[in-house]
């Protein structure tokens, strides 16, 4: 969420700013705008009228009899007064920070401008490996699943409808040994490992951007008030901060790391007709999430970091990959900067998002009162979180599938997972 006072001093600048995501983020700021203004104007009566009852009540001291009575009744109606603009404060306020919640996070200034992904810009040096090459026609992961009788969407739709699938023999293991691989790869790179609810409260929603936005994406019970299935890691994990002030005691330091391994759930709300076929948009798969908690001046630098920690596990998997900076219409309304990782998929002769890394500055910080000290002697100032797909496990086991395939429909384990697999070197048709 933005800060309203940044907003009202900075007007301009930050209508130019949310003008880069788009018309309709523009937009968003209307209401709060003329919200502001009907704010303004009432602290301002609500303080001219205080001091006014000050006045009045010293001049109490000076008055007997009639007069005093007058003056007491005065005062009485002024009192009302107040309280009455106060209530009339507290809900402009609320109008506010609800308009507010609905403002997209103002783009750094290194984004690049454009609308859409066509005008998203790969980092060149940042990119890893080449397409392989085959002496014959590669299949999509799909037909390489079903023809080694690993992959089974017939029983995953009977069981449990569209976009589900089941994972059998070799093929589950294998899923369960990129996510360990992920993991330990994490822990070498300094992240504290971390196991979390799957089920989080509105709060915690509300804090990392997914409430009030996004509901409709969601999967949530119906029990009172309501808990929802997590879309990622990211929310409770950054959310194990909320209401904290990092350094002080009982709460780690600020540039903590976290990873975190979960389920994701998501309803796909609005992607009719997308990715139907295969593993690539699911309503249930499996990451690992990276998660940092940094200090303003440390956080772009850390999301170059997070970016090339995310990397490192598709390198040692021999995956061909990119790093594109995402442009200010394409990103995510709650990020500051994205880098997606695309990895080079073979069956699509395509690249595909394989991890979103992305700074907030900020954002989540002031809806989750997450912050930090800088010294002893130093008010507490709001944090920066970042997060990143560390990696997406079903779509790297896509990745492993496409690239990794043989003429003879069989798929080779790249060597880093192999010591995971208890030597395996190939998943064979069962």
């Amino acid at each position: 969420m933005l800060d309203l006072r940044f907003v009202v001093a900075n007007l301009d600048h930050v209508k130019a700013a949310l003008a880069r995501r788009g018309a309709h983020a523009s937009a968003a700021l209307v209401s709060v705008e003329a919200e502001a203004h009907v704010r303004k104007e009432l602290i301002v009566k609500s303080e001219t009228l205080r001091a006014e009852q000050k006045k009045q009540s010293d001049a109490m001291k000076t008055l007997r009899g009639e007069a005093q009575a007058e003056l007491r009744t005065k005062l009485k109606a002024m009192a009302d007064e107040v309280k009455a603009l106060d209530t009339t404060l507290r809900e402009v306020e609320a109008r506010i920070e609800a308009a507010l919640l609905s403002v997209p996070n103002l783009p750094h200034p290194s984004v690049p401008d454009g609308q859409s992904e066509h005008d998203n810009v790969v980092q060149g040096p940042r990119n890893f490996g080449a397409a392989p090459t085959f002496a014959f026609a590669p299949k999509d992961h799909v037909a390489l699943g079903e023809g080694l009788g690993l992959l089974d969407f017939e029983r995953a739709a009977k069981i449990s409808g569209a976009r589900f699938a089941v994972l059998k023999g070799d093929l589950a293991r294998l899923e369960r040994a990129v996510l360990t691989f992920f993991l330990d790869v994490a822990r070498e790179r300094g992240y504290t490992e971390v196991l979390t609810p799957y089920l989080v409260n509105q709060a915690s929603l509300r804090g990392t951007g997914q409430l009030p936005k996004f509901e409709a994406d969601l999967f949530k019970t119906t029990v009172e008030p309501p808990l929802y299935l997590i879309p990622t890691a990211e929310v409770p994990v950054t959310n194990l901060h909320r209401d904290e002030i990092l350094g002080d005691p009982n709460s780690p330091p600020i540039g903590t790391k976290y990873a975190c391994f979960s389920p994701c759930f998501r309803s796909e709300a609005g992607s009719a007709g997308k990715d139907t076929r295969g593993l690539i948009r699911m309503h249930q798969f499996h990451k690992v999430e990276l998660v940092r908690f940094e200090t303003p001046e440390d956080s772009q630098e850390a999301l170059e970091q997070l970016t090339t920690d995310a990397q490192e596990p598709l390198k040692r998997l021999g995956l061909h990959h990119r790093v594109v900076a995402l442009c200010a219409g394409d990103m995510g309304a709650n990020a500051e900067k994205t880098y997606d990782l695309e990895v080079w998929l073979p069956g699509q002769s395509a690249f595909r998002e394989i991890s979103s890394c992305s700074s907030f500055g900020d954002y989540q910080a002031r809806r989750a009162q997450i912050r930090f000290r800088p010294s002893a002697t130093e008010k507490p100032k709001l944090a920066h979180t970042l997060n990143g797909s560390g990696l997406a496990v079903g779509r790297t086991v896509v990745a492993i599938l496409e690239n990794y395939q043989q003429a003879d429909g069989s798929v080779v384990i790249p060597e880093a997972l192999r010591p995971y697999l208890g030597g395996l070197e190939k998943l064979t048709k069962v």
